[in-house]
């Protein structure tokens, strides 16, 4: 079940000659239906999140009850409330499932496991760790730089596979939008 995530390592280092078989040992494999929760916010987070297949949904519930999209999760990705992670606090956001997922759940305990084991693995969740915070700094930029329409333009030509996984009140509540004002932006483009 680990064999997509050491295709994903050796994306990032070389691991040619390191037995990487009894990582096997320290993930549990979770399969989930659509709309599933598998961190809820304000329970204690503990664990990290490696998409196999499908897709998930980070979001927090804003004062007036509305649900805010901050992130999403596809294959060959991680995510968690990492800040809550490395803490072991409470979550601030929940993750929830976009469309039926497979999910590798490696806990905190594990984790420290898995890098005693195996260090060159520290080097990995560092460079992929980097890589997602300069892709959040990069969304922020976005964010201050575009108007709202080519925000959503931005989105649609660089992440085409998330606007046909995803539904649109989703992709609206990711980019800051009312579902209303994305079926607005999309009625203008195809006119």
């Amino acid at each position: 079940m680990i064999a997509a995530l050491i295709n994903h390592i050796e994306k990032f280092i070389d691991i040619k000659d390191t037995n990487l078989g009894m990582m096997d040992t320290l993930f549990e494999t979770r399969v989930f239906k659509k709309k599933k929760d598998l961190l809820r916010e304000g329970a204690i987070c503990q664990n990290l999140f490696f998409v196999n297949k499908g897709c998930l949904q980070v979001l927090y519930t804003k004062e007036n009850g509305t649900e805010q999209t901050i992130d999403f999760a596809l294959e060959n990705w991680w995510t968690t409330d990492f800040s809550a992670f490395s803490k072991k606090n409470t979550s601030h956001f929940t993750i929830r499932t976009v469309e039926p997922s497979e999910v590798l759940v490696l806990s905190a305990d594990a984790k420290e496991a898995l890098l005693k084991e195996f260090p060159v693995l520290e080097r990995y969740f560092h460079l992929v760790f980097q890589r997602a915070y300069a892709a959040s700094q990069y969304r922020i930029k976005l964010l201050y730089e575009y108007s709202r329409e080519d925000l959503y333009y931005h989105f649609r030509d660089n992440f085409p596979e998330f606007i046909q996984r995803v539904p649109q009140y989703l992709i609206a509540s990711f980019l800051g939008f009312t579902p209303e004002y994305l079926s607005e932006i999309r009625r203008k483009e195809l006119s």
